[in-house]
């Protein structure tokens, strides 16, 4: 049992590359998916597909579970039903989740559950370490419940960690995605001032990260998984203009995105100067420093 890690969230874009770096290092995965489980194990590799969490009822147990699962916070606008069902994604399923490891025989020795820099809310030029003060707003209460949900199960003696990740930046997905067209075209530019800072991070330090925190048997608590250069919109902007080769004069005015968006702008034209201190402190070491090197990569160019 001291190999096995139970996995939510397993076959999205930061899941797949985990169940890899996981399956490498000789865990065995069962991973929760509604997906049919050929497509999970299409995605995800050599692993155990699992439908729901209730199906885990009264199991004799895992070493680790890492809680990725959630909706994407940028998908749609945010109604009133979409706020629900992105609190339910996380908080409803972590509570759910936290329950159902109480009926295992063993309980886990760690969990190691995903959360988000926007725990912290508008947060301007103010450096942001894990001890800064958050800004309540909608971002904050999500992540602190989400967060609040998992650490529950410190109080079983399971080993807690909460990994407030970025904006990822990796290959064949995630926001550049969205983003990389219409830059592609040369229609790319800052949104609103371009000075809200935007706390970027590599996907492949997400998942070393991410698997530092369940091996690390020292580590607990809140982890700001962000790369130690957070820069500005604009600074992006101009960095993904330069490596496509390709004008940035372009520029989203913060009114039409308030239209077009309503509180979910939030996410485009706030941000926090964020800073991975606990890891840093830790002797973490990041493979991605430089933006531009991540961009690359992401991309698939020199």
């Amino acid at each position: 049992m001291a190999d096995r890690i139970l996995l939510t969230g397993g076959t999205g874009f930061i899941g797949q590359p985990l169940c890899q770096a996981l399956i490498a290092r000789g865990y065995q995965l069962t991973v929760l998916s509604r997906r049919p489980a050929a497509d999970v194990r299409a995605r995800c590799g050599e692993v155990e597909p699992v439908s729901s969490l209730e199906a885990l009822r009264n199991h004799e147990g895992f070493h680790g579970i890492i809680n990725l699962a959630g909706e994407g916070i940028a998908d749609k606008r945010w109604s009133a039903a979409r706020k629900q069902k992105l609190r339910d994604s996380r908080i409803a399923l972590t509570n759910q989740l936290v329950n159902i490891a109480r009926t295992w025989t063993t309980l886990p020795a760690v969990l190691v559950s995903g959360s988000a820099v926007g725990y912290y809310g508008d947060q301007g030029t103010t450096e942001v370490s894990e001890e800064t003060p958050p800004h309540d707003e909608f971002t904050h209460q999500l992540c602190r419940d989400w967060e609040q949900a998992a650490q529950q199960l410190g109080v079983d003696g399971v080993r807690v960690c909460l990994s407030r990740t970025g904006v990822v930046v990796g290959p064949d997905g995630g926001f550049l995605k969205r983003m990389v067209p219409p830059f592609r075209l040369g229609l790319g530019g800052r949104l609103g001032r371009g000075d809200q800072y935007m706390p970027w991070v590599h996907r492949t330090d997400v998942v070393m990260a991410l698997v530092w925190m369940l091996e690390q048997q020292g580590a607990s608590g809140p982890y700001n998984v962000v790369s130690p250069s957070p820069v500005t919109n604009g600074a992006f902007t101009r960095c993904l203009g330069g490596v496509l080769k390709r004008p940035t004069l372009a520029a989203v005015p913060a009114a039409a995105l308030k239209l077009m968006l309503g509180e979910m702008s939030r996410l485009l034209l706030t941000g926090q100067r964020a800073y991975p201190a606990r890891l840093g402190a830790a002797g973490f070491e990041f493979s991605y420093t430089n933006l531009e090197a991540a961009l690359k990569d992401a991309l698939g160019l020199k």
